[in-house]
């Protein structure tokens, strides 16, 4: 078994290279990892590796064997003390005599917030919380957005020309970014819950919107494509054509539209296999996007949400606030002051009303940039 001497930073951070084995597969899940540790070295450790199967301490637990008593348990998110679709992991630890318990975070799911290691503590358990925290928080984003807040985390992923555009006058945008980006699209899609666009965006494009196995380049790309994200077109007026190419994939298309457009277009859709959800209207007339999200969280669970769509839609996600992150593919290539923007932000005249980001990084994607930004 590895041996990391006896830091707990380095063993907290090995959970959490454990943890992050499960970015494509434990959705609605958390992404959780477990280190257990006797006299210097792991006796066991584990991953959560998919929804409905043993976490991670179950993992580590039976690899460890009798050597788990008496040992110390890194683990990257509190253990659950809840009778789910699995057994406590709480409850595990205790039975399995483990001395000592450091969580990097408390779970932010009211189902345990905290619970967890009130069970270990009353059983005479030493539990320390809050190594790596930070860390641990950066790894399940959607998780503890859901949860705190009652909605998604939204990723806003987009590519632009240097010029910062986005298609031509006509709508052609394919393709901006070189091959690199577009696989990174593909993790961005793997590892969400839903891929998020507007109507315009699927008729100009015809997006599948699916997550792609031969461009992933992961050792299992086939299991990480056959769990499709949610596919979501926000379409106020019903105008998406019966044959659009999300219509004819694996997995699910659900058409967000407002309330009261009931009529033949919808049953045709509907026919096509779409899922419509009407939804109240804003203040301006359309799809109510944080009524979306708040859907997206509660009856589809849905952690982290991709947001792939033109300018006026991801203007409208930033003006109500509702971008998280922003992910922008940038191209060493000119499409000239006709072709599309990249948002659509209404009332800016002044530079004091200037939409400020942080960049939280920048690097090279084969001959493409990325920049990581979000806003203030």
């Amino acid at each position: 078994m590895t041996d990391l001497s006896d830091s707990p930073e380095a063993w907290m951070a090995r959970a959490l290279v454990l943890a992050r084995r499960g970015l494509y597969t434990t959705d609605p899940n958390p992404r959780v990892g477990c280190v257990l540790v006797k006299d210097g070295r792991a006796v066991g450790e584990g991953w959560h590796e998919r929804a409905g199967e043993p976490h991670a301490e179950i993992h580590a637990l039976r690899q460890a064997g009798e050597a788990a008593r008496g040992a110390t348990a890194y683990v990257t998110l509190e253990p659950c003390s809840h009778q789910g679709r699995t057994g406590p992991c709480a409850l595990a630890l205790v039975d399995a005599g483990v001395a000592r318990v450091v969580v990097a975070m408390t779970d932010p799911n009211p189902l345990v917030a905290g619970r967890g290691i009130a069970r270990l503590r009353e059983a005479g358990i030493e539990v320390e919380v809050g190594l790596l925290e930070v860390e641990a928080r950066a790894l399940n984003p959607g998780f503890v957005s859901r949860m705190a807040r009652g909605r998604p985390f939204v990723r806003l992923k987009m590519a632009m020309s240097l010029d910062g555009r986005t298609a031509m006058r006509s709508g052609e945008s394919q393709w901006i970014t070189g091959p690199r980006a577009r696989r990174e699209v593909q993790r961005l899609r793997a590892r969400s819950s839903a891929v998020i666009t507007g109507v315009e965006s699927v008729i100009f494009d015809n997006s599948r919107l699916t997550v792609r196995a031969d461009q992933l380049e992961l050792p299992d790309g086939e299991a990480i494509a056959a769990r499709q994200p949610l596919r979501v077109v926000v379409d106020s007026r019903l105008r998406l054509p019966e044959a659009a190419a999300c219509l004819r994939e694996p997995g699910r298309t659900l058409v967000a539209t407002v309330e009261g457009q009931d009529g033949e277009h919808r049953a045709r859709l509907e026919g096509a296999g779409a899922e419509v959800l009407a939804l109240p209207a804003g203040a301006d007339g359309r799809v109510d996007l944080a009524a979306l999200l708040a859907h997206l969280a509660e009856r589809e669970d849905a952690n982290e949400v991709l947001l792939e769509t033109g300018a006026t839609l991801a203007g409208a996600m930033l003006d109500a606030g509702l971008v998280d992150e922003m992910q922008l593919f940038v191209a060493p290539t000119l499409l000239g002051g006709e072709a599309r923007p990249l948002f659509a932000l209404a009332g800016l005249e002044h530079m004091a009303q200037q939409r400020p980001l942080e960049i939280l990084d920048i690097r090279a994607v084969g001959r493409d940039w990325r920049i990581t930004a979000r806003p203030r």
